[in-house]
């Protein structure tokens, strides 16, 4: 590299704000300590093999996942009031990018299989958080539990219709509509009086 070395390159990232997973190919195994002082994961020797190229990168991955879970951990202690204070923001996930979201902007919470989905008016958001957990966070909001897969922001019910004596059809602000299971037919009651 004519400007300057690898190692180099290394020690100028790390005065950066976010340091990447870093990786060192070489033919010369004499800077593998600096290599690792400087904050590279692992240290591959010329020529490099399947086997341990393939190790390489799981290491690397296994660091970048563990990274990803500090960052959404870090988010939601921002996102996350003091304790008795109502809640000020829930983090949602769109691609690569992380959002903030007020709790009064979200509609529903909706699970399908391990996801949970943050339906808003424009758009729908990947959660980083289980559905109960999002529920016991919500508690004393006005989010209800109306099935096990859906949890609503009853001031965006635009109407509810009766399916049966225990079902209840829920139609949201945007049109989208949840159905009510049986045992969450009082909460759904219990909406008609708030």
């Amino acid at each position: 590299m004519p400007a300057m070395g690898g190692l180099d390159v290394v020690r100028h990232l790390k005065n950066g704000k976010h340091l990447p997973v870093i990786v060192i190919v070489t033919a010369y195994d004499q800077h593998a300590v600096q290599a690792f002082e400087a904050g590279a994961i692992d240290y591959l020797l010329k020529p490099v093999g399947q086997e341990r190229l393939s190790q390489a990168v799981e290491r690397a991955r296994r660091v970048t996942d563990r990274q990803a879970i500090e960052r959404i951990a870090h988010l939601q202690e921002i996102a996350e009031p003091p304790a008795g204070a109502r809640t000020r923001r829930i983090v949602g996930k769109v691609g690569e990018e992380y959002f903030l979201l007020s709790a009064g902007e979200i509609y529903a919470f909706q699970a399908e299989g391990d996801l949970v989905w943050i339906v808003t008016a424009k758009r729908k958001y990947l959660a980083t958080q289980t559905l109960k957990e999002l529920e016991l966070r919500l508690r004393n909001t006005s989010f209800r539990r109306i099935h096990r897969n859906a949890l609503i922001n009853v001031d965006h019910v635009r109407k509810m219709s009766a399916l049966s004596s225990q079902r209840w059809l829920i139609t949201m602000n945007n049109d989208q509509e949840y159905v009510a299971s049986k045992r969450q037919a009082r909460t759904v009651r219990d909406l008609l009086t708030w």
